[in-house]
């Protein structure tokens, strides 16, 4: 088995901005596993929230160069996170012919358009050139300012969309439940983690006409037991489960638990967002945007149409 790794960068197509800061570019991490003639490729892509940087991760890829393993032996190699996501997508890569079309897709998966934060103006324009392009779902990126002014702004442009709010934890001075009962009438379909994982116990005493779905605050199975009164949702993500194979975990655990599933991405290319589409299939809500948001996708990247991922 030989594992090789390297940083790659893609620029974006305008800049991404959400509540911890604005970017320009999307630098990711990109593995390629070679065993019997065969290659697999993964990707991850390193998160500061989560206290990861590119040399740890990049450190911890190399921790297992010199181990042979699969898929089971890679949970116990190392935790999850970007690492192993890189790794485990790579295995199911070189195990499985043309992955992930072995699973049973669709032929095509609605996928939400992100509107990054900016004034409410410029948040509509964006929104707008999203609905002219085809999309029907829309998700808007907000801090804790001017929350009703820039979904009221989005929505008078996406009036027939349906719209998806994700906070990043940056609602932590705003009454919740006044906040709620605010943009309501907007018709949200759902709020992103809305409070600081440390601190969204409160959640359980807020009465919301909305749902909650959890991404900060629920990375593996093992957390969804202490999500119970919190939130209605899971935002699966690979960078925090560590892989496909532990996103199928929390998939299950999620529905076990009756919490619907949402499933979610990163910036990177089509390599990261190809290995979601398993999950992507049952979800009620996709947003694996990521890859038509750079301007430099890999060659025979996902097709994106009319807001949606068009499986060939």
């Amino acid at each position: 088995m030989q594992i090789n790794a390297q940083i790659v960068t893609h620029t974006l197509k305008r800049p991404f901005t959400i509540s911890r800061g604005s970017r320009t570019h999307a630098e990711v991490i990109q593995v390629a596993i070679k065993k019997d003639g065969k290659e697999g490729i993964g990707e991850c892509s390193p998160t500061g929230r989560y206290g990861e940087t590119f040399e740890s991760v990049l450190a911890q890829i190399d921790s297992v160069k010199e181990k042979v393993f699969d898929r089971s032996q890679l949970k116990v190699l190392l935790p999850a996170g970007a690492a192993r996501n890189a790794l485990d997508c790579a295995l199911w890569d070189l195990e499985a012919d043309n992955f992930p079309y072995d699973f049973s897709l669709p032929d095509h998966i609605q996928t939400a358009m992100t509107v990054s934060i900016a004034t409410p103006q410029k948040m509509a324009e964006e929104a707008k050139d999203y609905v002219e392009q085809g999309a029907k779902l829309i998700k808007v990126k907000l801090n804790g300012d001017d929350v009703y002014e820039r979904l009221s702004a989005v929505r008078a442009a996406a009036p027939d969309s349906t719209l998806i709010v994700d906070a990043n934890e940056a609602w932590r001075n705003l009454d919740i439940e006044a906040t709620i009962k605010q943009i309501a009438p907007l018709n949200i379909a759902m709020v992103e983690q809305p409070l600081p994982a440390a601190g969204d116990d409160v959640l359980r005493e807020v009465s919301s006409s909305i749902p909650f779905c959890a991404d900060e605050s629920c990375h593996t199975a093992d957390d969804v037991d202490g999500l119970a009164g919190k939130y209605q949702m899971v935002n699966i993500k690979l960078d925090k489960t560590g892989g496909l194979t532990a996103a199928f975990e929390l998939e299950q655990a999620a529905r076990t638990n009756g919490m619907q599933v949402m499933v979610g991405c990163m910036l990177g290319s089509s390599v990261a967002m190809r290995a979601a589409l398993p999950i992507a299939a049952n979800a009620v809500l996709v947003d694996l945007d990521g890859a038509f948001l750079i301007s430099d996708d890999i060659q025979g990247g996902l097709t994106y149409q009319n807001g949606s991922i068009i499986i060939m």
